[in-house]
């Protein structure tokens, strides 16, 4: 136990959600031995996929200023899914923050109006747990959002990919999932997240329904693109879907 003060090597972090993106505060030392924490926490908001990620930096100290390059890889890992826009907020103009490749503004305040509004209803999550039916209920979750956004052609394709996820949440990692989705434009994302470790690996045609094997040839085949984003308490399988 300590009095409370910030100690060397330790770092705490805070999520706001009163606002229209997340906003992260995160305070105490930024080195090797706290990198890892503050990619948990970052990780951990974008895992719920919104529209835009504020981080409040002001109270955080850089130790070694190739420490900040855990925020360069989190902004690459992320390019793809999911794509939220990034901002870092630092009223010290800190110089090793800009390596980070985030935009830099000197407040909260400063970076929501950048972001202006977010997009109306262009989000959908839902809560299942690993049991049979979970499937159905995530095709009803997304026909319906397809129609309520106009666009019922991708429905088709979103219902394959989340299927397939969702049924090898079912059969193999035997955990709750969350099944997310997105629009984006012409494009929509499918993602589940789940609490299972193992990556999906895709090797070819089997004929087997795993990850490995006709799952991910069916979402190969019906997505633009796809991958995972690997979490501290598991990880997300994401597709994106071409609507043009």
């Amino acid at each position: 136990m300590h009095n409370g003060a910030i100690m060397p090597s330790e770092v705490r972090h805070r999520v706001d959600r009163d606002h229209d993106y997340p906003l992260v505060r995160i305070t105490g030392v930024l080195d090797d031995d706290t990198a890892a924490p503050i990619r948990a926490a970052i990780l951990a908001v974008l895992a719920t996929q919104p529209e835009a990620l504020v981080v409040d930096v002001a109270d955080l100290r850089v130790s070694r200023a190739a420490a900040v390059g855990v925020l360069r890889e989190i902004r690459e890992e992320t390019r793809e899914w999911p794509g939220s826009h990034l901002m870092l907020c630092d009223p010290a103009d800190t110089p090793a923050w800009r390596a980070t490749g985030w935009p830099i503004w000197p407040d909260p305040a400063g970076a929501f109006a950048a972001l202006g509004p977010p997009a109306t209803d262009h989000r959908a999550a839902l809560d299942l747990d690993p049991v049979p039916g979970a499937a159905r209920s995530a095709r009803e979750m997304i026909t319906e959002a397809c129609g309520r956004w106009e666009r019922p052609h991708l429905a088709g394709s979103a219902c394959i990919v989340a299927t397939e996820m969702v049924n090898n949440v079912v059969a193999h990692a035997g955990t709750p999932m969350r099944v997310l989705l997105a629009l984006h434009g012409a494009t929509m994302d499918v993602a589940v997240r789940d609490g299972s470790p193992v990556p999906p690996r895709f090797t070819g045609p089997v004929p087997v329904t795993s990850y490995g094997g006709r799952g991910l040839l069916l979402i190969d085949a019906v997505a633009a693109r796809w991958g995972h984003l690997e979490l501290p308490d598991g990880k997300v399988v994401w597709a994106r879907l071409d609507g043009a």
